[in-house]
């Protein structure tokens, strides 16, 4: 009897320190969240005392009428997507004016980059508030209006310390764009890959801000994973997708790839691949259900590059078995050699060591090649944090040699088989708890 007894205090007690856990995780969600919705209240506040416009009571800023359509491969169906965006005003982010925007950035006068999908101007709010512009082109196709849409509809309904800030946006007959909160120091992989922008971070790209820029991605993605109201799938986490302020606290960025889903949906249909080769899970470009864990392994990718400082692929590596860094990693790992891995990473304290092997074997657990293998990001931010024993890992790439059997057989009786008996040995490892 005194027996149970104990077991049911101490039964009792565990119980008492999750809800305890849970009830002060609850809070500072709260805390955040309402910090970050005051603090956009002030700007727009401000922006309106100094004589910007402000969102009228239905939620929209008053638009000229719309021009004649685009010409072109497609017309962009003003009405729909315009209601789309009055119901996501809803969430706050603001709808602003082309002559806002040119306020803003002063004509377009400073220019931070282009790519595929426009050009990104640097600008400020009356307050002095800094902001980056991202103009899209002048005529949006099928694929460019729904990255929009994702943009607008998942960035502007998150506020997390680590997530982009979407502050409004611009969609009319002649000016399409996307405001955000603009950060100092620019992309991650400038500050990884670009030489001269290393040389000048200097000391600041110590291993302890590396392996800061790892937790805070990870927080940033279990937010969207399982935090929000509805779970988003970012699909295209990699080094180019992750800002840093001027303390270096990265922020996820880039949600034109993203889907919301309900919790109970455990896979997605996809139409079409996503993500970014190098990054994308193996299920984003087969034929294979689709779920949150293709972030995972994203995020995987890209720790190991943090780690190592370099591109996961370098055809032109002096060292031809260094030539995929991931790989090369597992067989050190393997071997009980990550005293390599550490000397090539320049990685010489001990503290900095052990850090650097967490991250390696979480890296190795986020790359498996079976979505149900692959931890949740909150197990991620644990382990990573030293709260959760990391597991040994089991060999991620054993499906390559099947691959390369399909290749070099006539047969496909013995890769199903090669197939099987690696994902038999990811799944009897880990995962089903995950």
């Amino acid at each position: 009897m005194n027996s149970l007894a104990l077991a049911g205090i101490i039964i009792g007690g565990i119980i008492i320190i999750l809800a305890i856990k849970s009830l002060t995780r609850w809070i500072e969600l709260k805390r955040e969240w309402r910090t970050e919705r005051a603090r956009l209240q002030a700007t727009q506040m401000e922006a309106a005392a100094a004589g910007a416009p402000v969102q009228p009571a239905n939620g929209a800023f008053d638009v000229s009428s719309p021009a004649p359509p685009y010409r072109g491969s497609r017309v962009v169906e003003m009405g729909a997507v315009n209601r789309f965006l009055d119901d996501i005003l809803r969430e706050k982010p603001a709808r602003f004016t082309p002559e806002n925007l040119r306020e803003f950035t002063r004509n377009y006068a400073e220019r931070l980059g282009s790519g595929g999908f426009g050009v990104v101007y640097r600008g400020a709010f009356p307050n002095g508030a800094q902001v980056a512009v991202k103009i899209l082109k002048s005529t949006l196709d099928r694929r460019a209006e729904e990255q929009f849409m994702a943009e607008v509809a998942t960035a502007g309904r998150t506020y997390h310390i680590n997530l982009v800030r979407l502050y409004g946006f611009c969609f009319d007959a002649t000016v399409k764009a996307l405001v955000y909160e603009y950060l100092e120091n620019g992309s991650l992989d400038r500050v990884l890959f670009e030489h001269e922008q290393r040389q000048d971070m200097g000391e600041a790209l110590g291993f302890d801000t590396l392996y800061g820029i790892v937790v805070g991605t990870a927080k940033g993605i279990r937010y969207l994973h399982e935090e929000c109201q509805h779970r988003i799938i970012h699909y295209d986490i990699k080094p180019g997708n992750v800002l840093l302020t001027a303390d270096y606290t990265p922020k996820v960025a880039d949600f034109g790839l993203a889907r919301l889903c309900n919790r109970d949906n455990t896979h997605l249909t996809m139409t079409g691949a996503r993500g970014t080769p190098g990054y994308a899970a193996p299920e984003l470009w087969l034929p294979l259900p689709v779920t949150h864990k293709c972030d995972v392994y994203s995020f995987g990718m890209l720790v190991f590059e943090i780690l190592g400082r370099r591109r996961n692929l370098e055809p032109q590596h002096p060292a031809v078995s260094q030539e995929w860094y991931p790989k090369w990693v597992w067989q050190r790992f393997e071997q009980g050699r990550f005293d390599d891995v550490a000397a090539a990473s320049g990685i010489v304290r001990a503290k900095d060591r052990e850090k650097a092997e967490r991250m390696c074997k979480v890296a190795l657990w986020c790359v498996q090649y079976q979505p149900e293998a692959r931890p949740s990001m909150s197990s991620v931010v644990r382990m990573l944090e030293g709260e959760e024993e990391i597991a040994r890992p089991v060999n991620p790439f054993t499906y390559m040699a099947s691959l390369h059997t399909v290749s070099s057989s006539t047969s496909s009786g013995g890769s199903a088989t090669a197939s099987s008996d690696s994902s038999k040995e990811s799944r009897g490892t880990r995962g089903s708890h995950w």
